[in-house]
């Protein structure tokens, strides 16, 4: 990957590190993506480099307004860095479209380290210096119906 890429990242997870209380801070209850069960989406994480610091999924209206906006996500998970692949279950209040950022916090320091953090978004947009690390909202919106809707996010790292 491109180390111009990377760098560029960080603009759009610094939006994450720096959210505003907003939604609910929620645990990661995988029970909740069982069969018959929803709204939510089941975000399977893949690519994570390290098992240290910690990782922060949150989900966001898929508007222009609302994604990545300080104060606007949703639903927020963390959880410990504890292997390659982590599997999340965010719940939802309803069916409709929605956008998912994931940030790797390798030291768990509350602040994006560009050399070092990880980041991804729900539908693995490519990040370029066009885009300065926020992929535009139509990029990472998807619709999530009244089960359980699952995406996998690609991690990316410097």
């Amino acid at each position: 990957m491109n180390k111009v890429v990377i760098p560029l990242m960080a603009a759009g997870l610094l939006a994450i590190a720096g959210s505003a209380q907003a939604g609910s801070v929620v645990s990661n209850d995988m029970s909740k993506c069982g069969a018959g069960k929803g709204p939510a989406i089941q975000v399977n994480v893949r690519g994570i480099k390290g098992t240290t610091g910690k990782l922060r999924v949150q989900n966001y209206p898929a508007t222009k307004a609302a994604w990545l906006a300080k104060g606007r996500w949703l639903h927020r998970i963390e959880a410990k860095a504890s292997a390659s692949a982590l599997n999340f279950c965010v719940p939802l209040s309803a069916s409709g479209k929605y956008a998912i950022a994931v940030r790797h916090d390798k030291n768990s320091n509350g602040k994006t380290d560009i050399s070092t953090d990880g980041g991804g978004f729900s539908n693995n947009p490519s990040i370029n210096v066009l885009n300065l690390g926020k992929p535009a909202v139509g990029k990472v919106a998807f619709s999530a119906g009244p089960g359980v809707t699952t995406i996998t996010v690609n991690m990316k790292y410097m």
